[in-house]
């Protein structure tokens, strides 16, 4: 009798600068998502951490370090503040779409500018219009571009303003990459009108929670993933809330001095 499907092989990269910790080294184990079980493997993976780029799953395996830490918004549970609201309503008037995960030249260009204007010495500002294509249309799993544009006139569609690559998996949806039109006054508080407009896909889906990728305590460039309540992480013994953004016993890892 044979398995349902082969138990995945892992592999280590090697290690590279860490990219939210200044003088720590970064290293990842990742497998390859292929075959007929690529859905279900890679529900099972984001279920204990792992992230999707393109056919691989990944999370941090780093050396005396775990400060990295998955988060998880409970959709069916999220009651937005008072600021979330007033940012709902602001933005009522954009328009919403989910769109098969084909790339467009449009959204090529705001990720050019958004990564230039947020993420100038990141590792995907050298990204050309192929590899954008590739980390958009590369999914073995259900996968959709969530693209937000200003209000159509005379019939034309409005500009695209916002966009997102996410994963329906299980239990959630996992929020692969996201980026919009960068420090425009006219569209303030874009990042997090995404989030939020996925947690209501999420709840209205039947679906437990939103996947945000990991968080870092004390970053400030994760400090953003924390005003989603609630939420949960990710420790050795599982998931539980997190509280007053302090890492909860059940998560909580000493990193060396």
């Amino acid at each position: 009798m044979t398995a349902p499907f082969r138990f995945p092989r892992f592999f280590v990269t090697s290690p590279q600068p860490c990219p939210y910790l200044p003088g720590r080294q970064e290293r990842k184990v990742f497998t390859e998502l292929s075959g007929p079980h690529a859905t279900e493997l890679n529900d099972a993976l984001g279920r204990i951490g792992f992230r999707r780029s393109q056919s691989v799953a990944y999370r941090p395996s780093c050396a005396g370090c775990a400060a990295c830490v998955s988060v998880r918004v409970l959709a069916h549970e999220f009651r937005a503040n008072t600021t979330q609201r007033k940012l709902m309503r602001r933005h009522a008037d954009v328009e919403i779409s989910a769109c098969r995960p084909w790339a467009t030249d449009e959204q090529y260009q705001l990720l050019r500018r958004y990564l230039a204007a947020r993420h100038p010495t990141g590792g995907m500002v050298g990204m050309d219009e192929m590899d954008y294509a590739d980390m958009v249309e590369q999914s073995p799993v259900n996968s959709v571009i969530v693209e937000y544009r200003a209000s159509a006139e005379n019939g034309v569609p409005g500009a695209l303003i916002g966009a997102c690559l996410t994963d329906r998996q299980a239990d959630g949806l996992s929020m692969i990459y996201s980026f919009f039109e960068p420090d425009d006054a006219a569209w303030p508080g874009l990042g997090n009108l995404i989030i939020l407009d996925h947690i209501q896909r999420a709840h209205e889906a039947g679906l437990d929670y939103v996947y945000l990728g990991y968080w870092v305590k004390g970053s400030a460039r994760m400090a953003y993933k924390t005003r989603y309540r609630p939420i949960e992480v990710l420790g050795p013994r599982g998931w539980a809330l997190l509280e007053d953004d302090a890492v909860p016993a059940a998560a909580r890892v000493k990193l060396p001095a």
